[in-house]
């Protein structure tokens, strides 16, 4: 009877921790009477993917070859069929990312009579202009490891928010925890303008998500080894780290700068600009940020030292009204592409008049919002639609008309929604 008692008494317990049915969340039983409750199973997990992100960590990258490499004219050309307008900052982008290949190779040679440093860039312009597309674009191009992070939920180390070392721990992940493969990524920093220092005054707070941010950031854009946890999250004791060396890896920063047009303008009241001087007369006032110098962004709000490690500084140009025609029907994912796409799914045949397409254009430049208005617009207008249609199964062909697109955004309210600029 005792035997028989204590076997019942196995049955209803872990036989891995031993704790009984009572004290575990759930318990499961295998078909020979052994048990294992979701505690020990969780505690198995764990110690399989830290297993794993050992493994990876020690696999070599394969090396980069010369010929595989795509030369600037080929990476713009890729940028071109997706970006519209944008010529300057494409081709610094093109160069920027065939000089890291290049960079990449010169250091897996191990030709260390040169040293080539990494040339990091600052990608300023408004809002809606394609800085975030074109960081999206080039990342299906390449063959490094590639990610978009966003510089306004970092905070310094300590407080709420994410720590400067998420940023690499997004790179990891996709690199799929292959060290050596993340140490010669990309990372795309966007709305960087989001941690200036918020005044130059002394304050008794801390600028924990301006300034202290960027003190964060210098060491990891110049290159330095860091911990990082491989899950991301905020650090702990306990917690296995990862080592990632940064110096190979390229930073790409992007930012609208609201704002920066006043900094621009007020020093080149001066008439001094470089080692030059520009003439008053010559100035495009429609378009001063073709103007900008790294002294502007200090300016603006960043630190010299963050500055510094971002030698490479282009611009974006406003949208005008014949760019804003081009994206919603020329590149390979234009807006009008995916709607008339997604009525195909339902066997339904969509067109744009002409003038629709003009009006669209008339109140994304009205409201201020560049590329990233006509998306707003488009969905105002095609909401009804979008939702009848699929239930109307007669329906196989559909005409979007200037007077239809007229009513369907006054009814949506957005026909008086304007940015106060």
């Amino acid at each position: 009877m005792a035997n028989k008692r204590s076997d019942e008494g196995n049955m209803d317990c872990c036989s891995f921790c031993g704790l009984p049915r009572t004290e575990v969340e759930v318990m499961f039983s295998g078909s020979d009477g052994a048990n294992i409750c979701n505690k020990c199973i969780e505690h198995g997990y764990n110690l399989l993917l830290e297993t794993e992100v050992i493994s990876k960590k020690g696999k070599k990258a394969a090396p980069i070859r010369k010929e595989e490499l795509l030369k600037p004219a080929e990476i713009k050309a890729f940028l071109d069929q997706y970006v519209i307008g944008q010529e300057d900052a494409k081709r610094y982008m093109s160069v920027a990312v065939y000089n890291h290949y290049k960079r990449l190779m010169h250091a897996q040679e191990k030709q260390e009579q040169i040293e080539i440093d990494k040339s990091n860039i600052v990608i300023v312009g408004p809002t809606g202009t394609g800085k975030t597309l074109m960081a999206r674009t080039i990342a299906r191009l390449l063959k490094v490891p590639f990610t978009i992070v966003d510089a306004t939920v970092l905070t310094e180390a300590g407080y709420v928010g994410e720590d400067v070392e998420g940023i690499l721990s997004r790179l990891l992940q996709v690199a799929d925890y292959n060290v050596e493969l993340a140490e010669r990524g990309i990372i795309f920093i966007d709305e960087i303008d989001k941690i200036a220092r918020k005044g130059d005054n002394p304050s008794i707070t801390r600028d924990v998500s301006g300034e202290g941010v960027q003190q964060a950031l210098l060491k990891i854009l110049e290159g330095t080894i860091v911990n990082v946890p491989p899950e991301g999250g905020r650090k702990h004791p306990d917690q296995k780290f990862i080592k990632i060396n940064t110096a190979n890896i390229l930073f790409i920063c992007g930012g609208a700068f609201d704002g920066i047009e006043k900094k621009i303008a007020q020093r080149l009241n001066t008439r001094a600009i470089g080692y030059g001087k520009l003439e008053r007369g010559s100035i495009k006032r429609d378009n001063l940020m073709q103007y900008i110098l790294p002294q502007d962004l200090k300016s603006f709000g960043l630190i010299p030292e963050l500055v510094g490690r971002l030698p490479v500084l282009t611009y974006l140009e406003p949208l005008g009204r014949e760019a804003l025609r081009s994206i919603l029907t020329e590149p390979k994912n234009a807006i009008i592409k995916q709607y008339k796409a997604l009525f195909a799914m339902d066997g339904v045949e969509l067109s744009f008049d002409d003038e629709v397409l003009d009006y669209i254009v008339d109140k994304a430049i009205e409201f201020k919002l560049g590329a990233r208005g006509l998306r707003s617009i488009c969905e105002a207008i095609m909401m009804d639609v979008m939702f009848d249609l699929p239930s109307e199964t007669s329906c196989r062909e559909f005409r979007i008309t200037v007077d239809y697109a007229r009513e369907k955004l006054e009814k949506a309210g957005l026909s008086e929604w304007k940015q106060v600029g």
